[in-house]
């Protein structure tokens, strides 16, 4: 999944610690997250810094996209695939010392699916009846039909203290959970400090006694701390900060073509967009390989609703006749759906400089094709409450990938999908995204999730626009650390500094 660009000399020690011999692994890091419980704020900002290092699920995904044992470390199903009993681990303790048990599982659960907590994972868990403790070290969870990818689904809902069940503000700024690392400090503004697990049930993990994000916003800045040794990684970072950094004395770069994808959202509950004509229009006057080049330096591929990393699912864009970059056939689109141009509409901005950049790309294209796009450019906490209340005509942004369709696909486009913020209801898609769900047949849910793309694609809610090479850029003395396709930090568990 990953290969070497530059290779790394050797470099002194980067680490800052306390009392002899302690590590703490430094990480320049671009944004502050918003919050840090795990079942509401589920930003890339929140995401990197807790998945896999603070919390942990029943299952896990390693490097490969494959799933693994988590917090369970055996399953069973039933025959009609209706029942799963998980075997807890033994002896896995939360971060304040008390052991984590069934009641605790199936308190997260309940959580996840409470409209009181009202979770963006909630559809994830759609297919789930009920959950109980058959014992301290058992859980059984009843569906209500069978789901296919329910195990790789359950990888990122978060194992909280069942005390947190009801509890909506805790978690945000002192997040509790089982991974090899605990909360320790959070300075707004300036860093997020974790702290080695010391009772982590992993044999030999974490390797470090801490990890700090140091909150750097500045790009340049973070390039500098990275080349003096101030920091020791920069995880995660787009294709201009890397090629940036190649070829900096004891600095390596690693990459992967990631699962998340950049796009522009729609709001299809109010004109113009509410015509799937305009939605059509918009898709032919996109040029999805300009953007690559112009915005992602060419460190990229124009992207379908599902990336070219999952080589099982993936329609390749070719089939997709919107896809043709065409503003003639834009403009007679927007005047058979009866509208005059320029179509005014504003684009709310992610704030991140690749999609600032990829926005600004989208917006020149547009104009060329009847189009007339004001960005607004937001503060993360802002956006973020916009995106949530569907307060936007459009939106540019970049959302996570998942290794099954259906993780992805259910939340965002089913109706009344917790992540379906655009208001875009089809019963087509509902049936084939419910059958393929519940199918266990492996090419009869290729062929359904096929059809599916085929229809978002052109006339879904979102104009998906390409997959980027994912960057994580390193001190040459790290080690261990392997970089993941979804943007999770959870190797961090194994990374070690050399002497």
């Amino acid at each position: 999944m990953t290969r070497t660009l530059a290779r790394a000399a050797s470099a002194a020690c980067l680490f800052v610690g306390v009392g002899a011999g302690a590590q703490t692994l430094e990480i320049g890091y671009d944004q502050s997250p918003a919050g840090l419980d795990p079942h509401i704020a589920t930003a890339f900002s929140t995401f990197a810094v807790i998945n896999g290092t603070i919390y942990e699920g029943l299952t896990a995904i390693d490097k490969d996209l494959r799933l693994r044992p988590g917090l369970a470390e055996s399953w069973t199903v039933s025959s009609d695939g209706k029942t799963y009993r998980f075997k807890l681990r033994a002896n896995v303790k939360f971060h304040d010392g008390t052991p984590m048990e069934a009641a605790d599982v199936v308190a997260s659960i309940e959580r996840v699916l409470s409209k009181d907590i009202g979770s963006p994972l909630a559809s994830r868990l759609a297919a789930v009846e009920g959950a109980s403790a058959i014992d301290a070290s058992t859980v059984e969870l009843r569906l209500k039909e069978a789901q296919a990818p329910l195990l790789l689904s359950i990888a990122t809902i978060a194992i909280v203290p069942r005390r947190m069940q009801a509890d909506k503000d805790a978690l945000q700024k002192q997040p509790v959970g089982t991974g090899p690392f605990a909360f320790a400090e959070w300075q707004p503004n300036s860093f997020i400090r974790l702290a080695k697990h010391a009772g982590y049930w992993g044999a030999g993990q974490p390797k470090l006694d801490g990890v700090k994000f140091n909150l750097v916003p500045e790009s340049a800045t973070r390039q500098v701390g990275l080349t003096s040794g101030t920091y020791a990684m920069l995880p995660n970072i787009d294709a201009a900060t890397a090629l940036q950094l190649q070829g900096k004395p004891n600095v390596r770069i690693t990459e992967t073509l990631e699962l998340a994808y950049t796009l522009v959202g729609l709001n299809v509950s109010k004109p113009p967009f509410n015509d799937a004509r305009v939605r059509r229009a918009l898709n032919h006057a996109l040029d999805r390989a300009e953007i690559v080049q112009a915005a992602q330096f060419g460190k990229g591929v124009p992207g379908g609703p599902l990336s070219p990393a999952l080589k099982d699912w993936a329609v390749d864009t070719k089939e997709f006749g919107c896809y043709a970059h065409d503003p003639a056939k834009a403009r007679a689109l927007l005047k058979e759906a009866g509208l005059a141009e320029p179509v005014t509409v504003t684009m709310n901005v992610l704030p991140r400089q690749d999609i600032k950049d990829i926005a600004q790309v989208v917006q020149a294209q547009l104009a060329k094709s009847g189009f007339k796009v004001e960005l607004k450019n937001q503060e993360l906490g802002q956006f973020i409450q916009d995106w949530r209340n569907s307060n936007f005509d459009m939106f540019a942004s970049t959302n996570a990938g998942s290794p099954d369709p259906d993780d992805y696909f259910f939340r965002t486009f089913r109706s009344g999908g917790s992540t379906n913020v655009f208001k875009y209801s089809d019963a087509r898609i509902d049936d084939l995204l419910d059958k393929a769900r519940a199918a266990s047949d492996q090419a009869q849910r290729k062929a359904m999730y096929d059809e599916v793309q085929k229809t978002l694609a052109c006339d879904g809610p979102i104009a998906h626009l390409t997959y980027g090479q994912l960057f994580t850029a390193l001190r040459g003395t790290v080690q261990g650390y392997e970089i993941m396709a979804n943007r999770s930090l959870s190797y961090l568990r194994d990374t070690g500094v050399a002497r």
